[in-house]
């Protein structure tokens, strides 16, 4: 896998459907080294840290080779880095071959996987397509969130190579399905490993055990 492009931005006041929002999805590509914390990037930002940032989600992946999908989906081409509000976009990533709990080594960093995304209207905001959360959720195609093991320095260009693969885990696709995909065979079984999967963060453990109580 190979970075293609780092994407950063800072949290600004925008407005979504005449109502008042603080975002930092509008992400723009950078150039250069960038630093990559415990809890962020350098010279990136979060408003909602209760669903953003933190040591769960620090990072946030979105595979380059979706956005061709995306552009037959909305009509239109173009779309530019960071599109999606990832902070890496990424040549190569899929989700169904990268399970919770895998580390990737990027640059001088050390990244965990540690849950999907779960897509909101700010998405409809950064992508400007009120059906934007309908098509993310529908394809299946979620991105990775990481937690950062080892700081350190990251460049586009970059190759992302894994240095652990966790066992008796479950792929960041399946665990999207488990919640959102109805007709998913393996949602149950999917569910009952996610429930005590210690690399998965708390947020979707619970999530998971509070979908299990429902079956």
């Amino acid at each position: 896998m190979k970075l293609i492009s780092i994407n950063v931005s800072k949290k600004i006041a925008s407005e979504f459907k005449g109502k008042p929002v603080t975002t930092g999805i509008f992400k723009k590509s950078t150039e250069g080294r960038v630093f990559v914390s415990k809890g962020n990037l350098e010279g990136d930002e979060q408003a909602d840290l209760k669903h953003h940032g933190g040591k769960d989600m620090a990072v946030y992946a979105f595979s380059y080779d979706h956005y061709a999908y995306w552009e037959g989906q909305l009509g239109r081409s173009g779309l530019k880095y960071g599109a999606f509000g990832e902070n890496l976009t990424i040549e190569g990533l899929q989700e169904e071959k990268i399970f919770i709990g895998d580390q990737f080594r990027i640059g001088s960093c050390l990244l965990e996987v540690s849950q999907p995304r779960i897509p909101c209207f700010k998405l409809c905001m950064a992508i400007n397509s009120d059906s934007a959360v309908k098509i993310f959720t529908n394809s299946f195609n979620c991105g990775v969130y990481f937690r950062v093991i080892e700081q350190g320095y990251i460049e586009a260009g970059d190759f992302m190579e894994k240095t652990y693969e966790a066992s008796n885990s479950i792929s960041i696709r399946s665990m999207f399905r488990s919640l959102f995909d109805k007709d998913f065979l393996d949602a149950m079984d999917t569910l009952q490993i996610a429930s005590q999967l210690q690399p998965l963060s708390q947020e979707w453990r619970d999530k998971a055990t509070k979908r299990l109580a429902k079956y």
